[in-house]
């Protein structure tokens, strides 16, 4: 919103105030200063602040609400509004003839008046000023004063022509009204475009025809021309969430629809409407004008909050002002001010040390708890005015078991190669299966229903960077998943899922590239359960909705000793890799946390071991033994029948060749001993070593290689 600061200075006087520190007042204040302008219009230059408001701020959209806005921040007084009412007697005629109670809900208010004997359009040159200083081209008729009424006041308002309305209907008399609209009933709007309108449409009807859609635009056949001599001037403020509907359905959006979407109230629509009357008799000073309907809801009592001495102090802090020794506060004397500045009427109990106070209309959709009032506070006083410290802590926190526990999920899962991912919890109706809880009103179509499972997002993942050539990809994500057992009954799980496979590697210089098998991939889980002393064992995969995904001879159902299903795993379904244009060897998994956390709690899973302080000594032995004999069997014989020093066994090397003898096969052992009380000997390693040779060639008739 461009703002003219000499349009400003006529209502807050700013014109002793550095523009810098205005723009850092602004700011702190809440207005982004997005950027500053320097115009030229009619041969003088001037300063234009475009200001980017909240959108809960509906009543600072216009020069008056920012106007106040500055004067609070600067504690400057307002100078008088020049659109209050300077009449007394249309005051009492507005309040004389309203009629409590809108002819629909999502109406607050509806003003018509009527205007006749408008001879003269023509904008006045200080007007079409400041439609310039606003980024607005004038027009030199009426839309020029529509325009500047809203830039003024933050007030849209319809005009239509009379004397069209009165030809239409044949009849001088007319009432309006508003109504939903007929069902597919077609509607010319001032832009020269037709709309199809639906029940829920609004439209505001002069007797059975509609004028126009309720808040969004007028109609083309009653539209004003540069040849109306008499207007119906049409003043109104419905809710937001109905405009935003009527707007979304109909694919149109407006100036006027844009300034309902922001909840403006209607504290000042009246003297608004005064106001442009005034602006319309400057250049027809015989112009007459009556009011035709008011009607307006019962405003609501103002609503009071309860504003506490202590809360203000425990939220803001101490000020910039406050020592080592000792801390300052605000004062209540300070709070005091800033509530006359704010214009919130309140009484202040010393006993209790609270205030009460009243919240003015205009504020209600930004300031319903007293935390918002404390803002409002803060930001008066400047938040660059308190201190800025960290709370002292008496002791740090203990690591719960579900943080423990998911750490070492965590790490197991980094140990098997594969790589965290995030995905947003909404996704999209078009996905490999329907979702069950779609959301009522979505903000985009990608974004439009609650996840069943973490595997479709993780399938996307892999399909787009295998689109850009990646195919490397392996990760897990932890996340919500949502389920429902009817209309009303919904259920949120945590569940942890991954996809791995589909690259193809070497696993020695010799062989070619292979792809994962489902033995090495079973493996992995396997290895995964084991690491997280789980016992488990494996059933054919269950009717359940994500095994969908899987290959219907290669996927399995995991379940806990107490029969409990920790989840899923298999390969991926050969006609979804297909479709996706993914490998085949893709392997998917997804388990539920609760039921993994309660086993592992159940089995008390150490998570810390200490290591040992001494060094480890590493010995190497090569021997020639028979191929049927498995590599288990051998390494149960070595542990069992070596020390408490042996810690590990690895085979280093496999080899077959000419010099093997046929059904033999070359293996390297290399041997880990390390003890956790003392450093031990080479000689006594050496012993260990022999006995291990003398056990191989005894019990498995082997051939030891020097």
């Amino acid at each position: 919103m461009q703002i003219s600061l000499k349009w400003v200075n006529e209502l807050v006087n700013i014109e002793d105030i550095n523009l810098e520190i205005l723009i850092e007042k602004l700011t702190l204040g809440g207005f982004e200063v997005e950027e500053i302008l320097e115009l030229e219009i009619n041969r003088q230059k001037q300063i234009v602040l475009n200001i980017s408001a909240t959108a809960n701020r509906s009543d600072s959209l216009s020069i008056y609400g920012i106007s106040t806005e500055i004067a609070a921040l600067l504690d400057q007084p307002v100078k008088d509004s020049k659109y209050a009412f300077k009449n007394k007697k249309w005051r009492q005629i507005f309040e004389e003839k309203s009629e409590t109670g809108a002819e629909d809900s999502d109406c607050s208010m509806f003003i018509s008046i009527i205007v006749e004997n408008l001879t003269n359009q023509t904008s006045p040159k200080w007007l079409k000023e400041k439609l310039l200083s606003s980024g607005i081209l004038p027009s030199n008729n009426l839309v020029d004063f529509q325009n500047y009424i809203l830039l003024e006041t933050g007030y849209p308002f319809e005009f239509y022509d009379l004397k069209k309305i009165q030809s239409e209907l044949g009849n001088s008399k007319f009432s309006l009204s508003i109504e939903q609209a007929q069902r597919n009933q077609n509607f010319l709007a001032n832009n020269q475009v037709s709309y199809e309108l639906e029940n829920s449409i609004l439209t505001i009807k002069a007797n059975e025809s509609p004028i126009s859609i309720a808040g969004i635009i007028g109609s083309e056949n009653f539209s004003i021309s540069e040849s109306t001599t008499s207007l119906l001037i049409e003043g109104s403020i419905f809710k937001a969430r109905k405009i935003r509907q009527q707007s979304r359905k109909l694919g149109l959006r407006t100036d006027r629809s844009a300034r309902y979407e922001k909840s403006i109230r209607t504290t000042y629509l009246n003297a608004s409407f005064y106001r442009l009357l005034s602006l319309l008799r400057i250049s027809n000073p015989n112009l007459s004008f009556q009011l035709h309907t008011i009607k307006q809801i019962e405003e609501q009592p103002l609503v009071v909050i309860l504003l506490h001495y202590k809360t203000i102090n425990e939220i803001l802090g101490p000020i910039n002002s406050s020592t080592k020794i000792e801390s300052k506060y605000i004062s209540r004397k300070e709070v005091d001010q800033y509530l006359i500045r704010l214009n919130f009427k309140f009484t202040y109990d010393k006993y209790k040390d609270i205030w009460n106070v009243k919240i003015p209309h205009l504020r209600t959709e930004d300031i319903s708890r007293e935390i918002d009032l404390i803002e409002e506070i803060g930001r008066l006083h400047g938040f660059n005015n308190f201190l800025t410290a960290l709370p002292k802590i008496s002791r740090i926190g203990n690591e719960d078991s579900h943080y423990k526990i998911r750490k070492k999920i965590n790490s197991c899962l980094l140990n098997l190669g594969l790589n965290e991912s995030i995905h947003y919890s909404l996704v999209s109706q078009a996905t490999f299966l329907t979702n069950e809880i779609e959301l009522v009103n979505p903000l985009l179509a990608d974004y439009s229903s609650l996840r069943f499972s973490l595997l479709p997002n993780l399938l996307k993942t892999v399909q787009e960077n295998f689109k850009q050539k990646n195919t490397s990809l392996e990760g897990f994500e932890y996340g919500h998943v949502f389920s429902s057992s009817s209309k009303t009954k919904f259920e949120e799980k945590d569940h942890v899922a991954g996809i791995f496979g589909g690259i193809q590697s070497k696993l020695s210089w010799t062989n070619s590239e292979l792809g994962v098998s489902w033995f090495e991939a079973k493996g992995k889980i396997e290895q995964l359960f084991d690491q997280l002393n789980l016992l488990s064992y494996w059933k054919p995969c269950s009717n359940r909705k994500e095994t969908k995904f899987l290959h219907p001879y290669r996927s399995a159902e995991i379940y806990s000793a107490e029969n409990k299903s920790f989840g899923i795993f298999g390969q991926i379904h050969p006609l979804l890799a297909n479709k996706l244009n993914l490998s085949s060897e893709i392997y998917l998994f997804e388990f539920d946390l609760e039921v993994m956390e309660f086993q592992i709690q159940k089995n008390k899973l150490t998570f810390y071991k200490s290591y040992s302080l001494y060094p480890k000594i590493i010995k190497d032995l090569s021997f020639i033994i028979q191929k049927d004999i498995p590599f288990e069997v051998i390494c149960e014989t070595l542990y069992c029948n070596g020390t408490e020093v042996l810690s590990e066994i690895n085979l280093l090397d496999e080899y077959q060749g000419p010099s093997i003898p046929p059904k033999y096969t070359s293996l390297c052992l290399q041997f880990v001993f390390q003890s956790n009380i003392r450093t031990l000997e080479t000689k006594e390693v050496d012993n260990i070593l022999q006995q291990f040779q003398t056990l191989l060639i005894r019990k498995f008739n082997a051939n030891i290689r020097n």
